[in-house]
């Protein structure tokens, strides 16, 4: 009799054992979707202030590009007089404001590395999870044993 409990009583601690990971994996697959969804919110974020940001330089870099346009306006207007401030003065605010928006475009290009919209801590979790598992999967089969 005692030999027929040990089997039944074996069985059921298998049973729950199973039915425990089971429910933990259940419960991780939430936990590490919660945790993606949250990180990708936080990476869409991010990538809408970089675009936001050369949206902005590039409105900048317009005004430059349109400055400059005006200083060469005043340029050839000016070529035969020996008079040049007005070409010269939007020339250089023409420079200043396009070297400000290339700038601020840079800025928002490196927001936008593709590097820095990688879920990293997700990844991280994930591996670590990955590593748990196989250590109770070797567990388990030691137990069956």
């Amino acid at each position: 009799m005692d030999s027929d409990n040990k089997p039944t009583s074996q069985g059921s601690s298998v049973g729950s054992l199973l039915s425990t990971v089971m429910q933990e994996i259940s419960s991780l697959v939430r936990n590490e979707a919660m945790l993606a969804k949250t990180e990708m919110s936080e990476k869409t974020h991010q990538a809408m202030e970089g675009i936001a940001a050369i949206a902005i330089a590039g409105a900048v870099l317009l005004g430059g590009f349109l400055t400059l346009l005006a200083a060469t306006v005043f340029l050839l207007n000016e070529v035969l007089p020996p008079d040049t401030t007005p070409w010269l003065s939007a020339l250089i605010v023409g420079a200043v404001v396009t070297l400000i928006g290339i700038i601020m475009l840079k800025a928002g290009l490196k927001k936008l590395e593709a590097r820095s919209l990688m879920p990293d801590r997700t990844m991280h979790s994930l591996q670590s999870d990955k590593a748990l598992a196989e250590k109770h999967q070797d567990n388990v089969k030691e137990e069956m044993k």
